[in-house]
């Protein structure tokens, strides 16, 4: 066999080497399904998202309760971020109980026609197969229903990555029993068929997710004035009001931070049985799941509150509607 000139060696090395250097940086292609404006921690998720290179957003779509309104939320977190060629669609409305806290400035922006989050979930798996990274942030509905109308092409998602689930810590303090988590618990069938899909799941359940974003980080925000900045300064003030909490409880974004730095929480491997009352068992089986199961409180913020304080994303849009004055 014939050897290759030491030159031609190393050239082909350094191409190789550069190929691969191009592949660590290509973007994730993610579409995220959530129901923002109820808790603040999704405007949170959709903000990290928004801030960082490593992911590439081909869409945001609305879960649960009035989607319609949620979508209008959505466009504007795009549009004011300068990020309003995103793709917003609207989700599967149903009804809700849980105060959407955020209204007021979710109404105070732009009338725009949104297309069906199911039907743009399924195109986008068809014509990147493999390639998708779905990030759920709410109730499984929108989800459900693509299974549901096209398993086969639903299958094709490269991994779901998924706020939701209580392993073997429920709401509260470490030792709190399991329960059934909101986003499970409020369509469990919808979660039942994602489990049982075949497709790579990721999990960041109550186990991990329950971090805080205390009065000393919120003072370390309100030290910059950006468009994302001083929206997230006013969400987490009309969630107070609604909901009369203290510190908001950062559950989504924890997941959106392991779609940009999977080390910011390492997995384990379940297999996730879900009931009738949105229970997430861990049960003897093949494992179909992976699991954070231990928050990583250091390496979240480390990864959260630089994106937030550093970036300067301003849109060039009008996002607000016309005033009526």
């Amino acid at each position: 066999m014939m050897k290759q000139p030491r030159s031609m060696a190393l050239a082909l090395a350094f191409l190789f080497a550069a190929h691969a250097a191009v592949a660590q940086v290509r973007p994730a292609k993610v579409i995220i399904d959530t129901d923002v404006g109820d808790d603040v921690d999704d405007a949170f998720a959709i903000d990290l998202a928004l801030a960082s290179p490593e992911i590439k957003i081909l869409g945001l779509s609305s879960a649960w309760g009035d989607t319609a309104l949620r979508a209008r939320m959505l466009d504007r977190l795009a549009c004011e971020t300068g990020r309003g060629e995103i793709a917003v669609q609207a989700g599967i409305p149903t009804k809700s109980t849980t105060a959407f806290s955020q209204a007021p400035w979710a109404k105070a922006g732009r009338q725009r026609a949104h297309g069906d989050a199911v039907t743009f979930l399924l195109d986008q798996i068809k014509a990147q197969p493999g390639e998708i990274t779905l990030l759920a942030l709410g109730p499984l509905t929108n989800i459900g229903a693509a299974f549901d109308r096209d398993p086969q092409t639903f299958r094709k998602l490269k991994r779901v990555v998924l706020m939701g689930g209580s392993i073997y810590r429920g709401y509260g303090a470490p030792g709190a029993p399991p329960e059934a988590e909101y986003n499970i618990a409020r369509d469990p069938g919808a979660a039942q068929k994602l489990f049982r899909s075949d497709v790579p799941i990721l999990m960041l359940p109550l186990d991990s997710t329950q971090l805080k974003f205390d009065e000393p980080k919120r003072s370390l925000l309100a030290t910059v004035s950006t468009p994302m900045t001083d929206a997230l300064q006013v969400l987490i003030a009309e969630w107070h009001q609604g909901t009369h909490g203290k510190d908001p409880t950062l559950f989504d974004a924890v997941a959106a931070a392991y779609v940009i730095e999977a080390q910011t929480c390492p997995m384990v491997s379940l297999h996730i049985e879900v009931d009738e009352k949105g229970m997430t068992r861990p049960t003897t089986g093949a494992p179909n799941a992976q699991a954070c199961l231990k928050p990583q409180e250091e390496s979240f913020f480390a990864l959260l509150m630089p994106r937030l304080l550093k970036q300067r994303l301003v849109g060039t849009e009008v996002c607000l509607a016309p005033s009526t004055n």
